[in-house]
């Protein structure tokens, strides 16, 4: 039987982050932001009690991309949904499993959203910070790592949000997950990014790399995520530029991020085949996986994307707003679903799962096993948003990950985190940082991130944040 247990307490912090470089995230460019911090308390069945906690960036203009709201308006509908689920989860001191505590406020936590006019990647937020806080107080109270807890199932995972898997063995799925000891890093590159050093107006000169070319010197990397504006002269042009960066590499694969840019289904496809037939593109096309969220969210689950998907495959981001989405989207022709921690872990869970059920019956009629899942960022944040979050896509077998917050961030000390709190995690998660350039930050190596460290009992860290410098959440 899973363990289940009673929520004593849940806080909520937050702590500015300044970015060293900008980011354009679609139609935004970021230059600061804050991260949201959540700390829980429970207590076990057999009276014993365990602290956990998360962490996760307050990020504009993805969530909710309505022109008519600022960054700050942005800001705000997160710590709503913080505060929602917070009251949700406290109000009824049953005693449930970790999965028992999503399930039971997953439907009326999106409803109490959509009454603030809060949409449902909005509402979901909240709660994806707190289960993985849950889950990291109960691994500590069971001794468990991430990884034991989720493939013994002590969270009490099950299809009763998902009828689609009924049937499924969902505890031989979970018990086959097998983490690997490391990961490959695919650099983002955004879209106000610099290429070449002919690119760049004014220098940071903190002695980080600052163009794709210092990127691809500097780490190692062969996995690079593109994105595009859906202009396409100027993604044409821009795209050109990169590959032309690329080619001395022996081996390199990209993904594209179509960031809801175009119009329709029909635009991506015309775009795609553009690409295709640009001589400067052709080996970048032929090493791109696949093209991420092409279309708006408001009609991508409305749309056929089938004469794209017969290219390249397509898969959705922003569009996976609930735990029906993925399914929805199948249904149009897409065959993957991104994994963001934010969006909750609890889904990315499931929907591996149906990947794997899906993969399964088309492997059975000779169909190959085409629906797969990617592991994209939101710039999580060196600390506890970076380390779990790349322990769930390890645990779900995926072999290389969206990383871009280590790029526009300082370390620790973008994030306002203090000398003492950053040396704690560098001693606490030994491979996955290095102090270099005067602080600590991930460490890249020939491409990999080191994930060895993250086996330890808790949900994949053995440090904390400084919870006595962090503000309550504004």
């Amino acid at each position: 039987m899973p363990p289940s247990f009673r929520i004593l307490a849940i806080d909520l912090y937050e702590r500015g982050v300044v970015l060293r470089l900008p980011f354009r995230f679609g139609v935004v460019t970021l230059t600061a932001c804050p991260q949201a911090f959540v700390r829980v308390r429970i207590r076990t069945a057999d009276g014993r009690e365990a602290e956990g906690g998360s962490a996760e960036l307050l990020a504009p203009k993805w969530f909710d991309k309505n022109l008519a709201l600022s960054n700050e308006d942005n800001f705000n509908q997160l710590r709503d949904s913080l505060r929602l689920a917070r009251e949700a989860y406290l109000a009824e001191p049953a005693e449930r499993t970790a999965f028992g505590h999503f399930a039971a406020h997953y439907r009326a936590q999106i409803d109490a959203a959509a009454r603030q006019q809060l949409n449902p990647l909005v509402a979901c937020f909240g709660p994806a910070l707190l289960d993985r806080a849950l889950l990291d107080a109960l691994c500590r109270a069971e001794g468990l790592s991430f990884y034991q807890a989720i493939q013994r199932n002590a969270a009490g995972l099950d299809a009763s949000l998902t009828p689609d898997l009924a049937g499924f063995e969902l505890d031989a799925f979970l018990a086959s997950l097998t983490p690997a000891p490391q990961i490959a890093l695919r650099h983002t590159v955004g879209l106000v990014d610099p290429i070449t050093a002919a690119d760049v107006q004014a220098r940071v000169g903190d002695g980080l790399p600052e163009t794709l070319e210092e990127v691809v010197a500097a780490t190692g990397c062969r996995h690079f995520k593109l994105k595009v504006n859906g202009k396409p002269d100027e993604d044409i042009e821009r795209l050109s530029r990169i590959a032309a960066v690329l080619e001395p590499l022996p081996d390199y694969v990209v993904t594209l991020d179509g960031n809801e840019q175009f119009a329709d289904a029909e635009a991506a496809a015309r775009f795609w085949q553009r690409m295709r037939a640009t001589p400067a593109l052709r080996r970048l096309a032929g090493a791109t996986l696949y093209v991420e969220q092409p279309l708006p969210r408001a009609t991508a689950l409305a749309s056929d994307v089938r004469a794209l998907a017969r290219d390249i495959p397509v898969l959705i981001d922003e569009s996976d707003s609930t735990l029906d989405a993925f399914p929805q989207a199948l249904a149009c022709g897409y065959t993957g679903v991104s994994s963001k921690n934010c969006k909750g872990f609890y889904r990315s869970l499931l929907n591996a799962a149906r990947c794997r059920q899906l993969n399964a019956a088309s492997a059975a009629t000779g169909g190959g096993t085409p629906y797969f899942m990617s592991a994209e960022d939101l710039t999580t944040q060196a600390g506890l948003a970076v380390q779990q979050d790349l322990a769930l896509v390890n645990l779900l077998g995926l072999t290389h990950v969206e990383r871009n917050g280590h790029h526009y961030v300082n370390g620790f000390a973008g994030q306002g985190a203090s000398a003492a709190e950053a040396q704690a995690f560098l001693q606490a998660q030994p491979g996955l940082y290095e102090h270099s350039h005067g602080q600590v930050r991930l460490a890249i190596h020939q491409g990999l991130l080191d994930l060895s460290s993250l086996a330890a009992p808790g949900f994949a860290s053995q440090a904390q944040p400084d919870w006595s410098g962090l503000q309550p959440l504004g």
